[in-house]
């Protein structure tokens, strides 16, 4: 976590459940993020880490609970204030049109539009394109981009939407090794910048290096949450995961593996 930030929480969860379709996925969760922390959530899959995000971002409204923004229920904002403050990337990356990338990364920009910070577009813009590689593909259109390609510039979308909160769910999933690094080198700078940033992450090794904190996930709960070496032990993550995991100091990161012996 950045060294002076304020610890008052920019996004809170309080006592959250959430039932879709019928089918209870999250319950009783409670958590914060602050400015200048990057919080990781993991855990397998179904555990409802995407649900939760949703609740966070307001794409879902709890059943149980409320989430608070600012001090204020997420409930109370509109979407245009809520885009302002808070900026998403889904899981999937899916537009119907055609559109050229320079135009996606661009629609990162419409929250703004009419306000005086409309006038930093270009530089928002160009220092999104910079930092996700993604210039050279600025005249393709997105529909003919392959996944990996297309991760990134909608991740480009969001840093253009320059939010002080940004949700991330699994942003390195279709991503060879140098962009998952240059995306979890972008993480660390977003908090570096005084950003709270949530990240929806499966590889726990480099949830164990970006995050200030990270919390595990299991059947629509928190198991834990607290610094990667707090919650990143072999008994939590077997028990979790029903898998034998080690857990290695490497260059003063944590790495974790599938047991093998």
């Amino acid at each position: 976590m950045t060294d002076g930030t304020s610890t008052m929480p920019l996004l809170a969860a309080e006592a959250v459940g959430l039932d879709l379709g019928g089918r209870r996925v999250l319950n009783d969760v409670s958590l914060t993020v602050v400015q200048g922390e990057v919080l990781a959530l993991v855990g397998p899959n179904g555990a409802g880490k995407s649900s939760l995000l949703g609740v966070l971002s307001g794409e879902h409204r709890p059943s149980e609970g409320r989430v608070m923004l600012d001090g204020e229920d997420l409930r109370s904002y509109s979407s245009i204030a809520l885009a302002r403050r808070r900026a998403v990337l889904a899981q999937e990356n899916v537009l119907s049109f055609p559109f050229l990338v320079r135009d996606v990364v661009e629609m990162g920009r419409q929250p703004w539009l009419r306000t005086p910070s409309y006038a930093a577009d270009e530089a928002a813009v160009i220092s999104a394109v910079a930092r996700t590689d993604v210039a050279q593909l600025l005249d393709r259109r997105f529909t003919e981009l392959s996944g990996g390609e297309r991760a990134r510039v909608s991740l480009a979308r969001v840093l253009a939407q320059d939010t002080a909160i940004v949700l991330l769910d699994e942003p390195t999933a279709a991503l060879d090794l140098k962009h998952q690094e240059d995306v979890f080198r972008i993480v660390r700078g977003l908090a570096t910048d005084g950003r709270a940033v949530i990240v929806v992450v499966h590889d726990l090794s480099l949830a164990a290096a970006a995050a200030d904190r990270v919390g595990v996930v299991s059947d629509g709960s928190i198991r834990a949450l607290g610094t990667p070496a707090e919650v990143l032990r072999p008994e939590l993550l077997g028990a979790v995961y029903g898998l034998s995991v080690d857990v290695i100091e490497h260059d003063d990161r944590l790495l974790v593996v599938p047991s093998r012996r």
